[in-house]
C-alpha cells in the first residue's frame, strides 16, 4: 500500500466474520421471540463498520471518527453485542 497505513488485521477479520455471519444465519440478530432486536443489530454493525474502517487502515483526521472507528470502538462494540445477546 503506497503512502499508506498497513492491514489491521483483527479489525478486518472481525468485519469480515461479522459480514459472514450475519449473511448465513440472520436469527444471529433476533431476539427470543423471533423479531428483530435493533440495539443488538445497531451494535453488531458499529462493530463491523470499525473494523472494515480500522481493518483496511484507514485512520480519520478528525478525533471524533477517529475515536468511532478505531478497532478499540470495534472491540467495545462487540463486547457490548456479545454481553446483549447473553442477556437474552
Amino acid at each position: 500500500m503506497p503512502d499508506g497505513r498497513p492491514l489491521h488485521w483483527p479489525s478486518l477479520i472481525v468485519a469480515l466474520a461479522i459480514m459472514l455471519a450475519g449473511t448465513a444465519y440472520p436469527p444471529l440478530l433476533t431476539s427470543p421471540a423471533g423479531h428483530v432486536d435493533h440495539r443488538l443489530a445497531s451494535l453488531v454493525f458499529m462493530a463491523m463498520a470499525a473494523g472494515f474502517v480500522r481493518g483496511v487502515g484507514f485512520v480519520p483526521r478528525y478525533w471524533l471518527w477517529r475515536v468511532l472507528f478505531s478497532g478499540w470502538s470495534c472491540a467495545l462494540a462487540l463486547m457490548a453485542a456479545v454481553w446483549l445477546k447473553w442477556l437474552h
